[in-house]
């Protein structure tokens, strides 16, 4: 089951918190690391704060953007160091595990890093369905991201430890992966254009709400035929009376 997480990176600054973050992953047992646009890698800082996780690094996926480090993953959860006024159901590191490691035995899952200093941007988090926050000292609630990644992995491998870990959760058909979500939500814009529902100059709000109701319902491959069917039925001219 660990085998299908990914732990991904986003635009990471400094080398070394690259290199301490697969060392996080490797005392639990993670091997998956996926680093979307990083500054500088790869770097012999990574190297040396990965102590010994050198394997890692050298597999590493580097990407040139998020869509492209999700593709193929059916459940997607973002890190956030600060609780967000959008309305993304979230969880703590405990729930997020359990969520993980039911799920990782039908299909890839990522959870999401951001930047050091500021984070998931508003439109990278409306790619996931669940936002996980680690509680902490509300005096000081900042954490290094390898000591975030360290927290969340550690919860992950006594998940996948616990008694019944492989026996759920496997027969269910599995959602769509995160490219056809977006493929979906690029045609449902352009369908809601076309019959005048959606205004193409100020769609954020609607399309950001619309994304919420889709990620909640995570259509598996038969419901978004089903789905991209009705889109397509709708955008066919109507013959005139």
């Amino acid at each position: 089951m660990l085998n299908r997480v990914r732990i991904v990176l986003v635009d990471t600054s400094h080398p070394g918190n690259i290199g301490a973050a697969a060392r996080a992953m490797k005392n639990m047992c993670l091997s998956r690391l996926y680093l979307v646009q990083p500054r500088q890698f790869p770097h012999a800082e990574a190297t040396a704060r990965a102590s010994g996780a050198d394997d890692l690094l050298a597999a590493a996926v580097v990407c040139d953007s998020l869509p492209e480090a999700l593709a193929g993953c059916g459940l997607v959860i973002g890190a956030s160091a600060r609780l967000r006024h959008l309305k993304i159901p979230q969880l703590d590191p405990r729930q997020c595990a359990g969520r993980v490691i039911d799920e990782a035995q039908r299909m890839d899952v990522a959870i999401i890093f951001g930047r050091e200093h500021s984070g998931l941007t508003n439109e990278e988090l409306a790619l996931c369905h669940y936002l996980m926050h680690i509680p902490s000292n509300p005096d000081y609630g900042s954490l290094n991201i390898a000591a975030a990644v360290q927290v969340m992995t550690y919860e992950l491998q006594m998940a996948s430890r616990a008694p019944g870990a492989a026996a759920s959760g496997g027969d269910e058909e599995p959602p769509v992966a995160a490219e056809e979500m977006e493929r979906f939500y690029s045609h449902l814009r352009e369908t809601l254009v076309d019959i005048g529902f959606l205004n193409p100059d100020n769609p954020r709000v609607m399309m950001r709400r619309l994304r919420r109701l889709f990620n909640r319902a995570r259509p598996n491959q038969v419901e978004m035929n089903i789905l991209r069917g009705i889109l397509t039925a709708a955008q066919k001219p109507r013959p005139r009376k």
